[in-house]
């Protein structure tokens, strides 16, 4: 069973490398026919690997280590970030990064998950995995947006929230909670994208939104696949199977009705074309915001209330 995605890329990461290698010998009417060749061959491999990926294989590239995090969109699609640190009850959370931007001249909210790139980074970033203050830094800016009418963009990338005996004493089911309750109410645009892995309420809590997006290799569930292996089998191994019956990739959540839009990733990944999805989402997301910056506060909260509502709805009969 796949453990990274790099395993199933690694036909791709050959020809990478000897593409790579060819570059480095002079110009010359050979090594450019061998570079068309082998640029060809990529993006027929690309292709292929990216057309037919199972369930488990779409979560390992949710996963990726290069594929960007919160802090990268940051760079990339807004202008002058400040961030905002700590809850003002315990303290900061490194996983939870919220603060202050400007998206195309308009004054808005950011709040995501932050994961690591190195061991040093990620024990700082807690894999991705936020405490309650970390929910609560979030809410703390969400209100912020509420008082001076800003719009709120949230970047959905974890694994879930931290499990452990600190967070839990420290109130994290309760700072989800409130989080819910709050942002199904909070009076400005409130746009959620699921760049990477959403995993349980440590997703949800910043998940209320008038519009719901995901990526097109992200994944959205309320459990792992190699946790609700570990309860149906008693055995992490299973994780492969998990997968396809927790049903989590975009076009399983888009036809369910949980989600509003998919956003189209590059050929191969976020991760193989930064740029290429950088300028993807900036389109949706000036649109979305252009969508909703017109709507009234009252029929925003009405149709987000009847949006939730609806999640989950069974027919009789």
């Amino acid at each position: 069973m796949y453990r990274k995605a790099e395993e199933f890329e690694k036909p791709l990461r050959e020809i990478e490398e000897q593409i790579e290698d060819l570059r480095r010998y002079p110009e010359s009417m050979q090594r450019d026919v061998r570079l068309e060749r082998l640029e060809a061959k990529l993006q027929a491999q690309r292709e292929e690997i990216y057309s037919k990926l199972s369930r488990w294989q779409t979560t390992l590239v949710a996963r990726h280590s290069k594929r960007p995090y919160t802090l990268d969109y940051v760079e990339n699609l807004f202008q002058d970030f400040v961030e905002l640190h700590g809850d003002r009850l315990y303290g900061d959370d490194a996983a939870m990064v919220a603060g202050l931007a400007s998206f195309h001249g308009e004054s808005v909210c950011v709040i995501g998950h932050q994961k690591g790139r190195n061991t040093k980074q990620k024990l700082h970033r807690n894999f991705g995995m936020p405490n309650p203050e970390g929910y609560r830094k979030a809410m703390r800016v969400m209100r912020l947006a509420a008082r001076f009418s800003r719009p709120v963009l949230t970047f959905i990338d974890t694994p879930g929230a931290h499990p452990g005996s600190g967070a839990e004493a420290r109130g994290v089911a309760e700072s989800i909670a409130v989080n819910l309750k709050e942002m199904a109410a909070l009076p400005v645009p409130v746009i959620v994208t699921v760049i990477g892995e959403g995993g349980s309420g440590g997703a949800l809590a910043i998940g209320v939104g008038d519009r719901i997006n995901m990526l097109q290799y992200a994944t959205y569930s309320v459990i792992s696949p190699e946790s609700c292996s570990s309860i149906l089998w008693r055995d992490p191994d299973h994780a492969e199977q998990a997968a396809e019956a927790l049903h989590l990739t975009a076009p399983d959540l888009l036809e369910l009705g949980l989600i509003d839009e998919i956003v189209p990733e590059p050929e191969g990944g976020a991760h193989a074309n930064r740029t290429g999805m950088m300028r993807t989402l900036d389109a949706v997301l000036s649109r979305q915001l252009a969508e909703l910056r017109n709507v009234e506060i009252g029929q925003l909260l009405q149709s987000r209330y009847e949006k939730f509502r609806a999640m989950g709805s069974i027919a009789a009969g």
